[in-house]
């Protein structure tokens, strides 16, 4: 996102088998005998944005998936919290509630997967990765992120405009110029190595994560190449086959728009889109 960044919505999903449906070639997510947590945010910075996992229940997420033959355990909301300025920390704002949250989710996280289930996180903004994340190591998966985003997330506090929202992954990857109560979250520090990470369908990085991606050789498919290349999801899935346990972090704003208009901001027509997804 050029100039000043908006805070995004972040969504996270822990599938074993993310597959490509033969009648509906797009990527697609199937999940087994599914826990849902949904996840308030505590850091978005458009009103409403927190209550984004009621509307997803409203308009019959849960329907969905039973109809799909999945068991659904709906483990409800942690407390909602909208954001606001906190010129305690400038840098990083809202630093304390972004923690607390974290923590709720990781806990939830870490139960379900000790459990064999496959997970699913709806939330606010893309801190909401730290948490599963951390829940993920904590029930001891060898996990790979998938990060479907238009933005890279990798600013540190330093290099950010306060909002935590881009730099979640900075703070897996513990970048130097990280909070330590959001890098330290789980058992493992840091949460993810690079090699644990793959961007796809990015287009917006900053001069300084740019620098972060080559000097840790992070793989990156790009939304241009998401959007022109046959292959470039099947290269994301054969990545993503090494791992026991593969999370994917889906931002609506790496969506068209015009052709799904559910992010907070309408500056995007070119992203991707459910005509012509990515194939498999």
């Amino acid at each position: 996102m050029p100039g000043d960044k908006l805070p995004r919505r972040g969504g996270t999903f822990l599938p074993p088998d993310t597959f490509c449906n033969e009648d509906h070639p797009k990527l697609e997510l199937r999940f087994g005998s599914a826990f849902v947590e949904h996840y308030r945010r505590r850091h978005q910075r458009s009103p409403g944005q927190e209550q984004a996992p009621a509307a997803f229940r409203r308009h019959g997420l849960a329907e969905a998936l039973v109809s799909r033959g999945r068991t659904i355990r709906d483990h409800g909301d942690v407390a909602s919290f909208r954001w606001r300025p906190d010129p305690s920390r400038p840098q990083a704002m809202n630093l304390e509630a972004v923690r607390h949250a974290c923590d709720l989710v990781a806990s939830n996280v870490a139960t379900a997967i000790a459990a064999q289930e496959d997970v699913l996180v709806l939330g606010g903004d893309c801190t909401v990765e730290l948490g599963t994340v951390a829940g993920a190591n904590a029930a001891g998966a060898r996990i790979g992120l998938v990060y479907i985003d238009f933005d890279a997330d990798l600013n540190t506090p330093d290099t950010s405009d306060g909002a935590l929202d881009w730099t979640g992954v900075a703070h897996l990857l513990n970048i130097s110029g990280c909070e330590p109560s959001l890098a330290r979250l789980g058992p493992t520090r840091p949460m993810l190595v690079p090699q644990q990470l793959l961007y796809f369908g990015v287009e917006n990085i900053t001069p300084p994560e740019a620098a972060t991606i080559r000097d840790n050789a992070i793989k990156v498919i790009s939304r241009e190449e998401a959007l022109n290349d046959i292959e470039a999801a099947a290269r994301a899935a054969e990545w993503a086959a090494r791992f026991d346990c593969v999370l994917v972090h889906f931002d609506v704003d790496v969506l068209s728009f015009i052709d799904f208009p559910i992010a907070e901001n309408v500056r995007r027509c070119d992203g991707l889109n459910w005509s012509k997804p990515p194939s498999c």
